[in-house]
């Protein structure tokens, strides 16, 4: 479990390294993607917290906007599992007093790795400490290996550890790979496992068709990144609407018994009455129920929404806190 914050900075978010403020200097410094800040990325953060908290110097985490895989290969960006605001919101939960966001643009991917650790991390950070997962590289050409870094460590004056490869309960290596990969499959179990909580979605729900409540089952329309690799079908979700928890149903998909169109994530909250228009929900995705169908008409389809609804209620009722941050998370 994450350590928590014990003192009185307030969490900030650093986009500007020319102007760091003096109390965020001389820290310890996890650097990574951090993309779903998943067990595996928390073996680190929370080793940097502990070792902060104990020399006490400021903690931050160091990450990279856009993905650089997504800048490399724009035509195919990274299906992002936390985008910068969830990032930044689950850095601040577990107790990391600032996150660096460094633009990964094409002077930033030309630096050499001497460069990014004097100008960058010894000039303006001045840190005490870096922390970075076994297979972290940086600089141009990906040169710098995290050996590179201890050894970059020893001449400018500051601690590195790296932090070995986190394994799961089937000695498996944790990783943002397998956690798409089991959500492109539907396995919530997994993909919930390796993240330490459950996986979530933020969006502003659009105004539709309204057809939901002419069914019984009025929706909150989102739509989901296009690169979006969630398989389509039926959930149960745990949804926080102005922090407000609500359980529900939801189905992302193109609806064929009607329409066949654009992919939208629909969310039925149990229990809900209001207006949430323009709204933005955190859609906590809890298990998959079944594949998306075509119905004969409305009636099989409410029949079916029925059963969906139950099963989601007994999924929900049956899930326990994956951790500290699964409680934060929906509160």
């Amino acid at each position: 479990m994450a350590p928590q914050a014990t003192n009185d900075r307030p969490f900030c978010i650093l986009n500007d390294l020319s102007n760091v403020p003096e109390s965020l200097r001389g820290g310890v410094v996890a650097i990574g993607n951090f993309d779903g800040v998943h067990r595996g990325h928390r073996a680190v953060l929370e080793l940097a917290i502990k070792d902060a908290r104990e020399a006490g110097v400021p903690v931050l985490a160091m990450t990279f906007e856009p993905h650089p895989r997504t800048f490399f290969c724009p035509d195919k960006p990274v299906f992002r599992l936390t985008p910068a605001h969830a990032k930044a919101e689950i850095m601040e939960a577990i107790g990391i007093d600032g996150l660096v966001e460094v633009a990964f643009a094409a002077d930033f991917a030309g630096m050499s790795a001497e460069d990014f650790v004097k100008d960058i991390l010894v000039d303006q950070l001045g840190i005490s400490q870096s922390i970075t997962g076994y297979d972290f590289h940086f600089g141009k050409a990906r040169q710098g290996t995290p050996e590179f870094l201890q050894d970059a460590g020893k001449r400018h004056g500051f601690n590195v550890e790296i932090v070995g490869a986190q394994r799961d309960e089937g000695d498996n290596v944790v990783s943002s790979s397998r956690i798409r990969a089991a959500l492109a499959e539907g396995d919530m179990p997994l993909a919930n496992g390796l993240l330490g909580y459950r996986y979530f979605v933020e969006a502003t729900v659009q105004h539709g068709d309204k057809r939901g409540r002419l069914l019984g089952y009025p929706t909150a329309n989102l739509r989901l990144a296009d690169n979006c690799t969630l398989k389509q079908g039926i959930y149960a979700v745990r949804v926080v609407v102005d922090g407000v928890v609500y359980d529900g149903v939801a189905s992302f998909g193109r609806r064929p018994t009607f329409d066949d169109g654009a992919t939208l994530f629909e969310v039925h909250l149990f229990d809900f009455e209001g207006d949430l228009y323009d709204k933005t929900l955190r859609v906590g995705v809890i298990g998959y129920i079944r594949e998306e169908m075509k119905f004969d008409g409305p009636e099989a389809l409410i029949k079916q929404m029925d059963q969906d609804s139950m099963e989601a209620r007994a999924m929900i009722a049956s899930m326990r806190p994956l951790s500290d941050l699964d409680t934060a998370l929906y509160p």
